[in-house]
Parts: C-alpha cells; structure tokens; sequence
C-alpha cells in the first residue's frame, strides 16, 4: 500500500513540475526532485527514467549527493521570483503581495545558502 501511495506522489509531483515549466509562480525543478524521491520508493524503472534525464538528472544527483544547487538555478529561482512579485503587485491589492515576498525571502535566502556544484 506504502509503495502506491509513494507511486501516486511521484505522479503527483511530476504533474506540479509539468505546471511549473510553464507557470512563473510554480517551481518546476524541486517537484522533479521529490518526484525522484517518491519513485525511490515505489518504482526504481521510473526512478532511473528520472536520473538518466538530460534536463533533470544532473541536478537530482547534485541534489543527493551534496545537497547542492547550480548557481544557474539559483538565478533562474530569483528571477521567478521577482516575476512573481512585480505581478502579485500590479494585479493584487495588500495584503497579498506579501505572500510571494515572503516567499522569496525565506525560500530563496535558504537557497542561496545551499552548495553550488
């Protein structure tokens, strides 16, 4: 029952990533990673799918294997989410501007603490 439930998430989360690629508010490379962390459990062919992707692959195994980001992806994040604010605060009235730049505060404050690979 564990692995289905483990197998579902990693769906799940591909489909976030999928959003993602396509939405400037939604991460697209941290669903791929949990992805990879769900199909460790439940599905070791689609796992290595996972790990073998061109795009992908190299940054899940730098995630393992040293906690560590690209600096690349430590840009394209900021960027995303400066977009996410500039249109938070032309489309929104306070209080909900707040939310993305805390968002971007605390999320993207710990990423750039991570290790660059």
């Amino acid at each position: 029952m564990r692995r289905h439930l483990y197998l579902i998430a990693g769906f799940l989360c591909l489909g976030l990533a999928v959003l993602g690629a396509v939405l400037p508010v939604m991460p697209t490379t941290v669903f791929v990673i949990m992805a990879a962390y769900c199909f460790a459990r439940s599905s070791p062919a689609l796992e290595r799918r996972l790990l073998e992707h061109p795009r992908f692959g190299p940054h899940i195994v730098r995630w393992r294997d040293n906690g560590a980001v690209s600096r690349s992806g430590k840009i394209a994040a900021s960027i995303a989410f400066t977009i996410s604010i500039a249109l938070t605060l032309a489309l929104t009235a306070m209080p909900w501007p707040l939310v993305p730049i805390g968002a971007a505060v605390v999320i993207g404050g710990w990423l750039w603490t991570r290790p660059e690979a």
